[in-house]
């Protein structure tokens, strides 16, 4: 049983969020929310789906995972300031660890300055983001580029969850 970090805030896109998290836990490994706040009710966007953060962002370690989700929607953004999810994300990457993110999760990536000659996908209109952060764009449902792999929207979703299934 692998443990999955499941890097989240409010206004999450739904599905972007659910359907990994379903999905890791069906087939067999432990998925944890983690917020800014343990026990925090965090919101998706539409207004429908709705998670309690198991783990406030401060008191865990990238170490302690075998994988880490961003889910896009306004979470990443909300989260991207975050000294300690910076701080979570670069530990994970030095070590290896797979970061799947989908939509707009690039844009922790981004701020923590990972993203140089990497080959990544992402929200369309994030393009220019991802290349005036050093990566190559690539228009694609799901690119795998060493430990990253990255989606565009919810549509991408069944080969997103996939390409995370099997590196776990």
């Amino acid at each position: 049983m692998s443990k999955v970090a499941f890097l989240l805030a409010s206004g999450f896109e739904d599905s972007e969020m659910q359907v990994p998290y379903d999905e890791v836990k069906k087939a067999g490994h432990q998925a944890d929310i983690i917020g800014l706040k343990k026990n925090e009710t965090l919101l998706g966007k539409k207004g429908k789906v709705s998670y309690a953060a198991d783990k406030a962002i401060s008191e865990v370690k990238a170490g302690d995972y075998h994988a880490v989700v961003i889910p896009g929607g306004s979470s990443p953004e909300n989260l991207r300031l975050n000294e300690d999810v910076l701080a979570f994300v670069k530990e994970a990457d030095a070590s290896g660890t797979p970061i799947a993110s989908i939509c707009h999760g690039p844009q922790i990536l981004i701020s923590a300055d990972l993203l140089q000659g990497r080959t990544i996908t992402s929200y369309p209109p994030l393009k220019d983001d991802v290349v005036n952060a050093g990566a190559e764009f690539k228009d694609e449902e799901v690119v795998v580029d060493g430990n990253y792999i990255t989606s565009r929207t919810p549509e991408d979703e069944p080969a997103f969850v996939r390409e995370l299934l099997r590196v776990l």
